[in-house]
């Protein structure tokens, strides 16, 4: 643009764009097609820049989904291609469904011929039938599943005299799962991870696996993209003829891509600095191997293994119209494979991408975008952006702390009555938590308060495949004439006892009226079976008959331990490799620590059956209850998120095997906890809690320092027995406990109080902690106080917490003492506090001594 100022003299003007949210922009956006109308500033640029690499960072509840649909509107209406010319990748089927149904809505009719538009799996599979012979297959190929992988790794286990036992082929199944994942061929698995099985045969079982799909003309899920990478390595004409076809480029939640879904793109898009040059991450760039979290500019990469596929410069310009959208703060799946580095990376893998950030929310508060924002700036491998809204500020978020984790369920469904009272409806009402055994204490609050619920993403905790079968095993215990029982867990784990086995049972059974295990105690005594599935039967009988007798003389919490562990049952998931097997075994923790608040084994199943015989999940209001993992893409205006300590959250398990890493992906999980809530975010902690079946002082979340003090306030538990004080260490923890009617108001709690009175315990006191930690000044609550609380137990000297800390018992042995639960006893060990008592109908427990009274 030029501009004459003198007829001898001419002065170039600057080029000009209008300033983002300035007159000219917002006046432009108020103009144009009536799909643009409404859209924010930084919205209709992302939709409106279609030349060239776009990488739009969408922050939670900033209208991603809008903006993506949009964008594909914009292209279709302004004739830049046809539907079939638009590659649009979705994470789920329920997306791509939900995107063809809003173009419709926006363009004013159906959209027809978009056959590219769905998820990885989806269209990587069209393209292998297409060229299935490319892959050794025909095009009528078999997609397996889990089940019938497993199958065909058991016959080449066995086909290889490899103990199955030993080394079960579900375990194999999820290294071939994870390989595939990483776009690694049998040749190029590393030699350290092949060793991980069966003595270093796993890279020669994963090609026989391979090649054993081939005959039968079968692929699984991972192959339907690693073909896909293949074919288009190995030809380059045909991988030509897709980048040609494809004029646009969209991707839904780039930070969930896996290796093998990032290479099948970077083929695709033609990328100059990917598979052009020699910096193919063909083993996962050694992120994902080893977890280490290298930063875009150190991170390590390999030579492909195949030549170059990538046509010439010239043609890769025609192709480069890609537009990922993601929020590198909500990547939360590493543990399924997923690759943050993918997006963090984005502008070191397309030179000259454009990068355009989504701040502003529609869905929360300020208070809590504050505090959301406050604590992912915590996380160093982002790329940063503060989310903010033009709402009002709202509810602060509120932090709280309980004595231990049945107070906070307590605590928690009174807060919901509270807001049920108010108006609010229980479907914008949602618990978050952190491992799913939390949500066991919550559906038995629930049922208690008679307060209707739905578990999201998963079975009710009752409902589970592991507490079903060990229900089983207590319901036959309880009641050798249940059927339904028996026949459920008399093959599991397996012992040989197949269909036919449990017909003939049935048909005993009936011919003489009597129930299926009377009728396998006849049948036993006969030569009907196989010696084999006899004598399987025959030891599951003598197991039965002598649980039963053990349950006069032991304890029902003891005795169903027991039951898992001489059953194998507790084994089968041990052994089991599969990702979900170390949550079964939490959860049949948490069963067996459930059942000591009932009297008798007789007692729990009563219960149980109360529980089960709700219809949950039916009401059209209920609450929500979910983990924090199954939150994601969902809101709720009401948000409660428990269980905010050390080990839990951030979960220790993530912290021990991936270090950093999982410390910021754990971040990034309490950010998108947070984010989920519209108007209240409420935050629990419990002092004590059960893990493993043991109490233990728990510490606060170190997440709870990283909040912003202005945007919080500590709130006093309403569960019947927390700390006094707003939210502090108040004298009412103590002085209030006989109107609390507590069932910690026993000896232990006196002496403690006694002690504090001294001025035992913690310098300064738990008055100088209340003062610490008051919410009623004007600046707000003092979290500087967290940091203290979480470099020491929040305890007095020990006798607060059901766990020994070596202090010496007031108590001698032969005492006689009674317990709230256990009842009388007599003591016959003292360990520390910690004593060992022998109850008269509880049998022999470890209790600590502030628990029990002299009797």
């Amino acid at each position: 643009m030029i501009r004459m100022t003198e007829p001898s003299k001419i002065t170039a003007v600057p080029d000009h764009q209008p300033a983002a949210g300035g007159i000219a922009a917002r006046a432009r956006a108020s103009v144009g097609p009536k799909y643009l109308a409404g859209l924010n500033p930084e919205q209709r640029e992302a939709v409106e820049t279609l030349d060239g690499p776009v990488l739009v960072l969408a922050g939670a509840g900033t209208g991603k989904t809008r903006v993506l649909t949009t964008r594909i509107a914009h292209i279709l209406s302004q004739g830049r291609a046809r539907p079939a010319e638009i590659l649009s990748v979705t994470f789920t089927n329920k997306a791509a469904r939900e995107m063809k149904h809003r173009l419709g809505q926006m363009l004013g009719h159906a959209v027809e011929g978009m056959p590219w538009l769905g998820t990885f799996h989806s269209i990587g599979g069209r393209i292998l039938r297409v060229h299935a012979e490319l892959a050794q297959l025909k095009s009528n190929f078999t997609v397996l599943d889990v089940d019938d992988q497993v199958r065909l790794l058991k016959q080449l286990l066995q086909a290889d005299n490899i103990d199955e036992k030993r080394w079960p082929a579900r375990m194999l199944a999820g290294l071939i799962d994870g390989w595939k994942n990483r776009g690694l061929m049998p040749s190029q698995v590393p030699s350290g991870e092949a060793a991980m099985f069966a003595n270093g045969k796993g890279g020669k079982l994963y090609a026989s696996y391979q090649e054993r799909l081939k005959i039968l003309n079968a692929a699984d899920f991972g192959d339907l993209l690693l073909e896909n990478i293949r074919i288009f390595r190995e030809h380059p004409d045909i991988l030509r003829q897709y980048q040609q076809r494809f004029k646009f480029i969209l991707v839904d939640e780039y930070q969930d891509t896996n290796v093998a879904q990032y290479l099948w793109l970077r083929l695709l898009s033609q990328a100059p600095s990917s598979l052009a040059s020699p910096r193919l991450r063909g083993e996962a760039d050694a992120r994902s191997a080893a977890g280490e979290g290298d930063s875009p500019s150190t991170a390590r990469v390999e030579t492909p293994p195949h030549p170059d596929p990538l046509p010439a410069s010239g043609e890769r310009e025609k192709t480069k119209n890609i537009c990922c959208v993601g929020d590198d703060d909500q990547s939360i799946y590493g543990w399924r494979g997923a690759e943050v580095d993918n997006i963090l990376r984005f502008e070191h893998d397309f030179p000259g991408a454009k990068v355009i950030r989504l701040e502003r929310n529609y869905r929360s508060t300020g208070h809590i975008l504050a505090a959301a924002s406050h604590l992912i700036a915590h996380n160093e491998g982002r790329l940063g952006k503060t989310l903010r809204t033009e709402d009002q500020d709202g509810e602060k978020v509120t932090v709280t702390g309980s004595w231990d984790s049945e107070e906070e369920a307590r605590g928690i469904g009174e807060e919901i009555e509270q807001l049920q009272r108010q108006g609010d409806k229980l479907n914008e009402i949602a618990i978050l938590v952190r491992a799913s055994y939390q949500m066991r204490e919550f559906e038995d609050r629930f049922v208690t308060l008679g307060l209707p619920y739905r578990v999201i993403g998963g079975p009710r905790f009752y409902e589970r495949a592991e507490i079903r079968d060990a229900l089983a095993y207590l319901r036959v215990i309880n009641s050798p004439a249940d059927d339904l029982a028996f026949e459920r867990i008399v093959n599991t784990p397996k012992r040989g006892l197949g269909d036919a086995t449990v017909q003939m049972l049935h048909d005993h059974a009936r011919k003489r009226r009597i129930p299926l295990f009377e009728a396998a105690r006849a049948v036993v005594e006969t030569d009907e079976l196989k010696p084999k599935a006899r004598g399987s039967l025959r030891d599951l009988i003598a197991q039965f008959d002598r649980w039963r007798a053990q349950r006069e003389v032991t304890a029902h919490t003891d005795l169903a331990q027991i039951v898992l562990d001489e059953s194998g049952y507790t084994e089968m998931w041990q052994k089991d490799r599969s990702a979900d097997a170390a949550g079964r075994l939490e959860n049949l923790k948490e069963l067996v620590r459930s059942m000591e608040e009932f009297e008798n084994l007789q007692g729990f199943l009563e219960h149980i059956s109360l529980v089960m015989d709700r219809e949950g999940g039916a009401e059209d209001d209920a609450v929500s209850l979910m983990t924090l993992h199954s939150a994601k893409g969902l809101e709720f205006d009401n948000v409660f998120l428990p269980g905010w300590e050390e080990g839990l959250f951030p979960s220790q398990r993530t912290l021990d095997e991936q270090g950093r890493a999982g410390l910021e992906e754990e971040r990034r999980l309490g950010h998108v906890g947070l984010t989920r809530a519209r108007r209240r975010a409420k935050i629990y902690f419990a002092t004590n809690r059960r893990i493993h079946g043991t109490w233990s002082t728990t510490i606060p979340s170190r997440f709870l320092d990283e909040l912003p003090a202005a945007n919080v306030e500590i709130t006093e538990s309403k569960g019947g027995s927390g700390w006094g004080g707003s939210g502090g260490y108040g004298a009412s923890r103590f002085d209030d406990m006989e109107a609390f009617g507590s069932s910690y108001s026993t000896p232990g709690w006196q002496r403690a109080q006694a002690n504090r009175n001294r001025g035992g315990g913690r310098t300064g006191g738990f008055e100088e902690d209340a003062a610490r930690f008051s919410s009623s000044s004007s600046s707000g609550p003092d979290f500087g106080s967290f940091s203290a609380r979480r470099r020491g137990p929040l305890t007095i000297e020990g006798e607060l917490v059901a766990k020994s800390t070596g202090t010496t018992s007031e108590f001698s042995l032969e005492d006689r003492v009674f317990h709230q639960k256990f009842g009388y006893g007599r003591v016959t060990k003292i360990d520390g506090n910690k004593l060992t008592i022998a109850f008269d109908k509880a049998g022999e427990k470890k209790v600590v001594d502030s628990f029990v009274q002299r009797a």
